[in-house]
């Protein structure tokens, strides 16, 4: 027996949703979804679910029941929480038919999936937003900002950043494609701020760091030097003294190349999401003239949050990256899934100079636990801890969750 809802009922709250209905415009696509040897075509037309079908599926997302199983419990075991989290991890999951026109429409898909889920756990119509859990307004921050003008490469970026808290300096380097907003959250916790001071930053042609004069839309590219000059000018820049470095995913990245080529600038490294090299994750679809960045970046990055993680921070981690501009996500991935390339010197990072730490979530099927954990096996005196509940953004999608791994970092630290 199916474990997805009949058709007639899953295509009829289709062309009920409100966030369906939200997205309508001058398009039409047929697409299905494939459980075994069942299949469930879905039309829509100039914008608009119907409740019955007409063309030839444009694409197919196939698996075997056990894996729909899986993907429709309450809270899924990982890499089986999302689209991209079964394309990349679970064999048995495959996107058959038109790439591009999955890509298109892989927010469309995503939703679709969405109420199949609702309704095969036993719901009614109406489907939430999001399906995860609900906490309520998230804490406001009351950060400062500003400027200051960096110069890496011969080029001098006006870099804006924020501070939040008295202490010891936390620099806090958001993730590929997004802003220094990821820390608002914990800028909100009175836990962290009461001791130290975080500063976060914006990089160049990122949230409130605009692109240098005369700029080429779309020709940010980052790579592994300029990402350290950057950073290093920043310090200078911004004064700070030996500040404990924070970062996640392609900032995970650099927190380890912080901790090789500059040990002594930092009291101690927090780098999470992080290994020695990552595969796969390069994609010229975020570039590509036939797909909406604003709606496909959001899509490609959505299923690295942990499906517990409160909707309220996993909105905002889709809007910021709903948000940026032409190509730049594309650019940091040239930096996350290409030029970086520790495998030669990671085992040359001297813990005993500058304290390394690093943390990944359960959910993070990009840098998964298992690449993070190899990794600081071969760097001597590097402590490894994997995060339960947690994903790819871990102080960004659940702040109050990822200070219980932070804060005893912080007071070791201290000590």
């Amino acid at each position: 027996m199916t474990p997805f809802p009949p058709a007639s009922s899953w295509r009829a709250a289709c062309a009920a949703d409100v966030p369906l209905a939200a997205w309508e415009g001058p398009w039409s696509i047929d697409f299905a979804i494939t459980n075994g040897s069942d299949t469930t075509v879905f039309s829509v037309l100039d914008g608009k679910p119907q409740t019955t079908t007409a063309g030839e599926p444009a694409f197919t997302l196939c698996a075997p029941e056990a894996v729909w199983r899986k993907f429709l419990q309450p809270i899924p075991p990982r890499h089986h929480h999302g689209i991209f989290a079964m394309h990349y991890r679970v064999p048995a999951f495959t996107i058959q038919g038109d790439q591009l026109a999955f890509m298109q429409h892989a927010h469309i898909a995503r939703r679709v999936l969405e109420i199949g889920k609702w309704l095969a756990l036993g719901n009614q119509p109406p489907v939430p937003v999001n399906l995860a859990p609900r906490q309520g307004p998230r804490p406001a921050p009351k950060p400062q900002g500003g400027y200051v003008p960096v110069s890496a490469s011969g080029i001098t970026y006006q870099i804006y950043h924020e501070t939040a808290g008295t202490g010891r300096d936390v620099l806090c380097m958001h993730t590929a494609g997004s802003d220094g907003r990821q820390f608002h959250g914990l800028m909100a916790d009175r836990r962290i701020t009461d001791d130290h001071r975080l500063v976060a930053f914006d990089l160049p042609w990122h949230g409130k760091s605009p692109p240098p004069d005369a700029a080429v839309p779309g020709s940010w590219r980052l790579n592994t030097d300029l990402y350290v000059e950057l950073i290093m000018g920043f310090i200078a820049a911004a004064r700070l003294d030996r500040p404990i470095a924070l970062g996640a995913s392609m900032s995970g990245e650099i927190c380890l190349e912080l901790a090789h080529r500059h040990p002594e600038a930092f009291t101690g490294i927090v780098a999470c999401e992080a290994c020695e090299k990552i595969e796969r994750r390069q994609t010229s679809w975020a570039a590509h003239p036939q797909v909406n960045q604003a709606l496909f970046v959001p899509e490609w990055i959505r299923a690295l949050c942990a499906p517990q993680s409160p909707a309220e921070y996993q909105e905002a981690i889709a809007w910021h990256y709903g948000q940026g501009g032409p190509a730049v996500f594309h650019g940091d991935i040239a930096f996350y899934s290409g030029d970086w390339d520790a495998r030669e010197r990671i085992a040359r990072i001297d813990t005993n100079r500058c304290p390394l730490f690093m943390l990944t979530g359960e959910y993070d099927y990009s840098c998964t636990t298992e690449m993070s954990a190899a990794t600081a096996a071969r760097i001597p005196g590097a402590r490894f801890q994997e995060m339960p509940g947690l994903g790819h953004f871990p102080f960004a999608e659940n702040p109050p969750l990822f200070a219980e791994y932070l804060l005893p970092l912080l007071v070791q630290l201290k000590a």
